[in-house]
């Protein structure tokens, strides 16, 4: 687990990170969470190469998810200011999770992001993941509001924030154009309790 002063900013957060990045780790009951490394390229190629994941995410998220895809974002995202992880089991990386930092006015909130390889849908692995990596950034920074946006056609997603003890807090609607259709997002939302 992450040491360090509890009350840190996101700023003095990451300089810990960075510094330690290797040694975050966060051992969950069938997964743990780690930070990226460039040798996951393979298994994040296999994982991600699915049309199923990528209608549910924001099209930065391609399909086909191809090894220069995956090398590209390991490359752009090992050294992010945002606290990204895989979810491995078996020393594969089965998919992602991260907390992005917002900024300016906002900067007391983060997004929450994942996704996983179907092959593990349906275990409770990701909302044990939501929880763990909520509560450790509320445990160590000064976020107070961890939100998180679904399409309305992704009811699986809804329940896993529901079960993580996030709330509904407002329907966007037709926010979203995805493959040609346009669709409702629903925000949900956690807050830090100190």
């Amino acid at each position: 687990m992450f040491i360090g002063n509890p009350k840190i900013s996101i700023h003095e957060l990451q300089v810990i990170v960075d510094n330690k990045n290797e040694t975050m780790e966060f051992h969950l009951s069938n997964c743990k969470l780690r930070p990226w490394q460039q040798s996951d390229a393979e298994n994040l190629t296999k994982h991600a190469n699915n049309k199923k994941i990528a209608d549910c995410l924001r099209d930065g998220f391609p399909h086909p998810y191809t090894i220069n895809d995956a090398k590209n974002w390991l490359k752009n995202n090992l050294t992010n200011k945002n606290l990204l992880l895989a979810i491995v089991v078996n020393n594969e990386a089965v998919g992602g999770i991260g907390i992005i930092y917002q900024s300016d006015v906002y900067r007391r909130g983060a997004e929450i992001g994942y996704w996983l390889s179907e092959k593990y849908w349906g275990q409770g692995m990701m909302t044990e993941a939501i929880k763990t990596l909520v509560q450790h950034t509320f445990n160590n920074t000064d976020i107070i509001r961890i939100h998180a946006g679904t399409f309305e056609s992704n009811r699986a997603s809804a329940r896993v924030l529901e079960k993580a003890g996030f709330e509904l807090e407002s329907i966007h609607k037709k926010a979203i154009f995805k493959n040609g259709i346009l669709m409702d997002e629903h925000l949900y939302v956690i807050f830090s309790t100190k």
